[in-house]
């Protein structure tokens, strides 16, 4: 995350979200989660976070002679901004900066109140390479936050199991440090 995106942002925003209560089909579109996540909007701003408020779904600016939808729009009460959030069904990929970094300006320019401070983006993606990310986000003053969405937890027996090994580790680590220091 660029060192220009503050403290308070980085705490209200996460870097992965679970969305399992969504219930979409192994094969949707974009239009298919935007969708799912207004039908469970309730949900969605437990998982958020209870400071997100809901402005509308392809929210549009007008740029020019030209109309864009913002696929989801919140405000923050916390951060007292605009949190325009883009889906994405695949992998981040290094464009969606500058589609993100569009809206911002857009809202910013002709939405924002003044007594608002600037928006913050979020571009919501089924998975994320954190390098890909580190780099895309690097020269980027916007502040823009990639997140990546589960839509199931991972099997209970698999947590256990991981969770019994690193106990187990934590164990013999601390078992070996004792005899390091007699």
């Amino acid at each position: 995350m660029p060192e220009s995106v503050s403290h308070n942002v980085r705490e209200s925003i996460l870097d992965t979200y679970v969305l399992e209560f969504l219930d979409l089909p192994e094969q949707f579109s974009e239009k298919n989660l935007r969708k799912a996540i207004i039908e469970n909007l309730k949900q969605f701003i437990l998982e958020f976070g209870r400071d997100f408020t809901f402005i509308g779904e392809e929210y549009r600016v007008q740029v020019g002679n030209t109309d864009f939808f913002i696929d989801l729009l919140f405000y923050n009460r916390a951060l007292s901004c605009l949190v325009p959030i883009e889906l994405k069904i695949g992998k981040f990929k290094p464009e969606h900066i500058g589609q993100i970094n569009f809206y911002l300006e857009a809202l910013d320019r002709d939405v924002k109140k003044p007594n608002e401070n600037p928006s913050v983006g979020v571009i919501l993606c089924a998975s994320k390479d954190d390098a890909v990310v580190e780099y895309a986000l690097s020269r980027s003053m916007s502040p823009t936050l990639v997140a990546d969405y589960r839509l199931c937890l991972p099997d209970k027996t698999l947590l256990q199991n991981k969770l019994r090994e690193l106990t187990e580790l934590a164990l013999e680590s601390g078992e070996g440090n004792e005899g390091d220091d007699e």
